[in-house]
């Protein structure tokens, strides 16, 4: 059981940490780096760069999931499980 706490301390801490420093980013910045990946895919697409284009394609995924995780965290917090035990 003991395991379980320290774990959890650790973890909290990381993700702590994790979130103080995204919330500095705005959640447009995740937006605007998504419609980035967007217009370098195309642009790789286009002068014939397939393979680049469809890595950086998948990215926009990633950045709006970020996104919406860092707008979520400075809505509701993700400590608040623990504040209500």
């Amino acid at each position: 059981m003991e395991d379980k706490v320290r774990s959890g301390v650790a973890e909290d801490r990381f993700t702590r940490t994790i979130e103080s420093q995204t919330a500095k980013i705005p959640s447009s910045g995740y937006l605007a780096a998504a419609f980035g990946a967007i217009t370098a895919s195309a642009i790789l697409k286009i002068v014939g760069k397939d393979d680049w284009a469809l890595f950086v394609g998948q990215w926009p995924a990633a950045f709006l999931l970020m996104g919406v995780y860092n707008k979520m965290v400075k809505q509701h917090g993700s400590d608040a499980y623990s504040k209500a035990v």
